[in-house]
């Protein structure tokens, strides 16, 4: 296994870890978040879904294909993350040093994975 190997599944891992989070536990990251719910509760199926699963099965999507453009799609979804991210902090006036974090790990994780995986020829 190459470099590029090893830091893409750790990747894959960080994304799974989190995404468990957010599908197991919608209470405690809709804190972390600054979220709540509404009348309906619906807010807790989207972070179970949107925040949850939907990374956990990036992740595992691109842990059991092991294939370059699978480790490229998983950078464009943080690439979309990051891109919804910082069009908020401008647009919503939601600068904060947490939102500024969370776009930067984003972002990093999206340049990565699509620059480390992305075939060049």
């Amino acid at each position: 296994m190459t470099v590029v190997d090893y830091i893409n599944f750790a990747v894959a891992i960080l994304t799974i870890v989190l995404g468990l989070m957010g599908w197991l536990a919608p209470r405690w990251t809709m804190h972390q978040l600054d979220m709540s719910a509404g009348p309906s509760n619906m807010a807790y199926t989207e972070v179970s879904a949107a925040s949850g699963c939907l990374f956990v099965g990036l992740g595992l999507g691109a842990l059991i294909l092991n294939e370059p453009m699978a480790w490229v799609v998983v950078g464009l979804a943080y690439a979309g993350a990051a891109t919804g991210r910082v069009t908020s902090i401008f647009r919503d006036d939601a600068a904060s040093r947490q939102s500024w974090t969370f776009f930067g790990c984003e972002a990093a994780l999206a340049a990565w994975l699509v620059l480390a995986n992305f075939p060049m020829t």
